[in-house]
């Protein structure tokens, strides 16, 4: 059976409604920021909040972009093998990123976004297939990339502003999953099972299959700690020592497989 075939499917509707949800979460952040914290340094290299939320409306103004454009015959690929292809476009990215942060001001660039994105984007995306970066894909697979986006970058957001900003629990829990699956995907096997209660269990790590009773390797933590794991904002020492992950079992260290997202 092809990855395709066993991919997790996305609910359309429920998953334009979580990007909208979690949108509305950043928008009304970012209109109450000031000046001074626009120009704070990020976690994300030499960004500040300004570029951060310029790269915000460019990865969610990609969906109405793809749009646009005639739709590809059939998906090419799904979004478990989405993370693991971002790092080929890093310097583009940025590249785009700095120009929108210099040409536009973020709270208006944000706000021309989410309205496009609302106006654009059909309410029951069905199977209609996009092209996007790397790959054509269903638009309902699409949306799930867009609430990682999200969800990590409001997590960034948060960080370098002092801002406490909800989390939408539908975009958490895409964006839990997808990661969950990229980690299954990069690091096929049984032997291993990840549990991120209450969104995610996966089974990844060659070595001999968990069928039946308690698994002999299990790793847990929360979702957020998972996200940031999953993104490289921590590292799996620094999550061991917090206490902020359990793991149990001779081939339970993941660490060598993360992060997920480039």
């Amino acid at each position: 059976m092809s990855p395709a075939a066993r991919a997790r499917r996305y609910d359309g509707k429920k998953t334009r409604a979580a990007v909208m949800a979690q949108l509305d979460h950043v928008r009304a952040a970012v209109r109450a920021l000031t000046p001074e914290q626009f120009a704070r340094p990020t976690r994300l290299g030499e960004w500040t909040v300004r570029e951060l939320v310029a790269h915000l409306s460019l990865a969610t103004g990609s969906v109405a972009r793809g749009l646009a454009e005639p739709p590809p015959a059939r998906a090419e690929t799904v979004p478990a093998q989405w993370p693991h292809a971002s790092a080929a476009f890093a310097a583009s990215v940025d590249e785009r990123t700095r120009a929108l942060a210099a040409a536009h001001d973020p709270v208006e660039l944000l706000e021309r976004t989410a309205e496009e994105f609302a106006r654009v984007v059909p309410t029951d995306p069905a199977e209609r297939v996009v092209a996007v970066r790397p790959a054509a894909m269903r638009l309902a697979d699409v949306l799930a990339t867009r609430c990682v986006e999200l969800i990590v970058h409001t997590d960034d957001l948060a960080a370098a502003t002092g801002t406490e900003i909800p989390y939408d629990r539908q975009a958490l829990a895409t964006a839990t999953r997808l990661l969950a699956d990229a980690l299954a995907a990069a690091a096929p096997g049984g032997s291993v099972e990840v549990r991120v209660p209450p969104f995610a269990v996966v089974q990844c790590v060659e070595g001999p299959r968990h069928t039946r009773g308690t698994p002999p390797n299990v790793v847990e933590t929360d979702p957020l700690t998972w996200i940031r794991l999953a993104a490289g904002r921590t590292s799996w020492a620094e999550a061991r020592e917090a206490a902020r992950v359990t793991a149990s079992g001779e081939r339970a260290d993941i660490g060598g497989y993360l992060p997920i997202l480039s």
